[in-house]
């Protein structure tokens, strides 16, 4: 006869117990093909339980194969293989914790300062109120159209871009748009990308097996002869705010761009965004797309850097001459962005809240862009570095005189909890970029820390 202690099931239920006692004598061999197991209400007397215990056991045991009920004879235990002594799991790896630094110049380059928390949970708590079960609903692949509008409609009037509520699509942040650009473009063609540039858009390509060419950025962006010896279709590039150069690509190299773009069937330009809205002196650099008039501009931004990167919300204007492509091949993707976010975002956009939280942000960063570029050239290390591309983003250039390569410079940095970021790390083309300037994201320094990492800093350039 089976006997099983039921008393020490824990938190399992008695038949969900005796089901996997009875399941591991099988697979041990304790109890052989063929044999026969004890009488339902037998082994719940003898196990002092209901016949209702044993029944849902065998059940669950012969819905799996390894029993099987013979009619007046009972049940019987099913050929099974043997399982083997699995060995002990082995102890998995430590999750890499981020360190703490007590200076990274290179770190996160802001989005969270400011949220407005307390609008945007009045918004929230009104969508769910307004929109009720129409937030179940699947939404459209392409977002739904309160937001389009709203994009659109900001679009035009702060970037000066003419783009229909159908040409905008909404995706879950860049990376996912980018996904989407080169099954759409095509993973056959080539794409050339800036150099020194953003490594995350040369990573997506490459692993959907694009080939990637790095094209060299000069103090205008990426050179025109370059770009026309590559034997590219798609460039990907940020003229407004080159990362992590900062330059900002005058209008002749744009024309020159565009017109490279309209002399080559399925030529496009990726017209990359991503923090055009911070721009601390003058009116904001005219897109791309604004001028192009042949359909061959892609323009890519997010809302990561101007709310808050988890909100995971970006979006892209496609050419019209796209729309049915882009329909016709990907429009049987169902949308990335939930959409409470959606229609609370649009409610932000049209009822003036993102306007106003740009410009009191601008002020914001461009107060602590000022103090912290001040204290670099007039602290520790006055006299040995220079500040560069500060007119615009959430990262400037900071020029050092050391007397050690940069990569010494980091790993000596790194022994004092000090993180920097070389603009050389951003090349892949040898010698593009200038060595011992560092690329500075200043909103999340805090003042104290920065003055102690300076000084510490300073020790460590002879």
């Amino acid at each position: 006869m089976l006997t099983y202690d039921l008393e020490g099931r824990g938190s399992l239920a008695r038949y969900d117990y005796l089901y996997r006692c009875v399941k591991e004598d099988i697979l041990s061999g304790r109890l052989r093909a063929g044999e026969r197991l004890p009488s339902k209400r037998a082994l719940a007397a003898h196990l002092n339980t209901a016949v209702v215990t044993v029944e849902n056991a065998y059940a669950q045991l012969e819905a799996e194969g390894y029993l099987r009920a013979r009619e007046r004879r009972g049940y019987f235990v099913c050929p099974v293989e043997s399982a083997p002594t699995p060995p002990p799991p082995p102890e998995p790896p430590e999750e890499p914790g981020q360190p703490e630094w007590l200076l990274d110049l290179g770190g996160p380059g802001g989005g969270t300062e400011g949220f407005p928390f307390s609008v945007w949970a009045r918004l929230t708590r009104q969508v769910l109120t307004d929109e009720g079960e129409r937030l179940l609903q699947a939404v459209p692949h392409s977002g739904v159209a309160e937001l389009r509008r709203a994009i659109s409609r900001h679009l035009y009037q702060v970037r000066g871009i003419r783009a229909a509520p159908e040409r905008i699509v909404v995706g879950a942040g860049t990376e996912y748009l980018y996904n989407q650009l080169v099954q759409l473009l095509g993973r056959e063609k080539i794409y050339g990308l800036e150099d020194p540039g953003y490594s995350k858009a040369a990573q997506v390509y490459a692993l959907n097996g694009a080939q990637c060419r790095f094209l060299p950025v000069d103090g205008q962006g990426v050179s025109l002869q370059a770009l026309e010896d590559s034997g590219c279709q798609v460039l990907h590039i940020s003229p407004n705010h080159q990362f992590p150069t900062g330059v900002v690509t005058p209008i002749a190299r744009r024309q020159g761009m565009l017109r490279w773009a309209g002399q080559g069937e399925g030529r496009y330009i990726i017209e990359d965004d991503y923090d055009s809205e911070f721009r601390f002196t003058g009116r904001p650099i005219p897109t791309l797309q604004s001028i192009d008039t042949a359909g061959r501009a892609i323009y890519i931004n997010t809302f990561s850097r101007t709310l808050a990167p988890s909100l995971r919300i970006g979006y892209m204007v496609l050419p019209a001459q796209l729309l049915e492509e882009y329909r016709s091949r990907l429009g049987f993707y169902s949308c990335t962005v939930p959409a409470v976010e959606q229609y609370t975002l649009a409610r932000f956009i049209e009822r003036g809240h993102f306007d106003s939280h740009l410009n009191r942000m601008r002020g914001y960063y461009r107060g602590r862009r000022d103090r912290t570029a001040a204290l670099m050239e007039t602290g520790p290390l006055a006299g040995r570095c220079r500040v560069r591309q500060e007119q615009a983003g959430l990262h400037f250039l900071l020029e050092l005189d050391p007397l050690v390569p940069d990569q010494e410079l980091a790993r000596r940095a790194r022994e004092v909890g000090v993180r920097l970021s070389f603009l050389t790390e951003y090349q892949r083309l040898p010698g593009r970029a200038r060595p011992h300037t560092l690329v500075v994201r200043y909103p999340g320094l805090e003042q104290e820390r920065l003055v102690r990492g300076l000084e510490l800093l300073a020790g460590l350039l002879d």
